[in-house]
């Protein structure tokens, strides 16, 4: 694998490009693709009639991409499925509109510190989420997700609080429609009993989660309490997974300070693992709406 580097041995020029998440996995699928044909950069560059320097830039998600070049890419790596090759052309469309900070979460301001995430989220064809302190964001309330912005206490004006709900509640819409998002979400027991907002609050928030569940396209499972030391005690992540065979997944955490992206093969697939483990020893659907429907009931 060349990396960022060329075959010259040169980084690509960041300078005057930028990466992206959605720039990154598309180059990481064309590369993985020219790779199984065992090409080097130059053939692609030829193919394309540019610089090897050009197509280190591709694959290291550096430049958008036009749709001539992928379809010549896809032709010289003898990619003929017309479904992968019109997914990457979405995918390339939505990197350059991305780049030009297009898409329908542009009209939300309190959502550019996750726009490279939302993107995604936008294209994916289902997430697999773990949450050790919070509800998934796909499933708040809007008192939920007030009150926690509110809890937060790092707004500087309080005015910026009620866009930030509109922002989450929009994000929703994916879960519903004429190809909704498939969501697996194994959340913590301590997240469903913290007070995150007082007593009318969360019993919204579980009632909201229980008719969530029933949905076929959301599954949720409880990690109670009683299941002791497990694998996901040290860190929260969401998987997000495209449809086609083949297409890598990509990793999203949070922490206090930045956001981590982890796009490798290797990184994803000890994820998706990970996340085996946890739904494993987290309480099975029935028995989850049960909990949750007795926390509510004890509210």
């Amino acid at each position: 694998m060349q990396g960022e580097f060329g075959e010259d041995g040169n980084s690509p020029d960041r300078g005057r490009t930028v990466s992206t998440v959605l720039g990154r996995r598309l180059g990481g699928e064309l590369l993985r693709l020219r790779e199984a044909r065992s090409l080097r950069q130059s053939h692609a560059a030829e193919a394309l009639t540019a610089s090897v320097a050009k197509v280190a830039k591709i694959e290291c998600g550096l430049v958008p991409i036009r749709d001539p070049d992928i379809r010549a890419l896809c032709h010289l790596y003898g990619e003929d499925d017309a479904t992968v090759v019109a997914r990457l052309l979405a995918l390339a469309k939505t990197d350059r509109e991305r780049r030009k900070a297009s898409g329908w979460w542009n009209q939300y301001p309190a959502l550019q510190s996750m726009v490279e995430y939302v993107a995604l989220e936008d294209i994916a064809t289902s997430l697999r989420t773990w949450q050790l302190a919070i509800v998934p964001g796909l499933l708040q309330t809007p008192a939920y997700a007030r009150s926690l912005a509110v809890g937060n206490g790092s707004w500087e004006e309080p005015g910026e609080i009620e866009p930030f709900v509109e922002s989450r509640m929009a994000r929703q819409a994916c879960l519903a429609g004429d190809r909704p998002i498939e969501l697996w979400a194994v959340v913590h027991e301590s997240a469903l009993r913290q007070l995150v907002g007082g007593r009318e609050v969360m019993r919204e928030q579980l009632g909201h989660l229980l008719d969530a569940a029933r949905q076929p396209n959301v599954k949720l499972q409880v990690m109670p309490h009683l299941a002791g030391a497990h694998p996901g005690m040290t860190s929260a992540f969401t998987i997000v997974s495209f449809a086609e065979p083949g297409a890598i997944d990509v990793v999203h955490m949070d922490t206090t300070s930045t956001t981590l992206w982890l796009e490798s093969e290797t990184d994803a697939a000890r994820h998706s693992g990970l996340f085996d483990r946890i739904a494993r020893l987290a309480l099975a659907q029935h028995n989850s709406a049960r909990l949750i429907d007795g926390m509510l009931k004890e509210l």
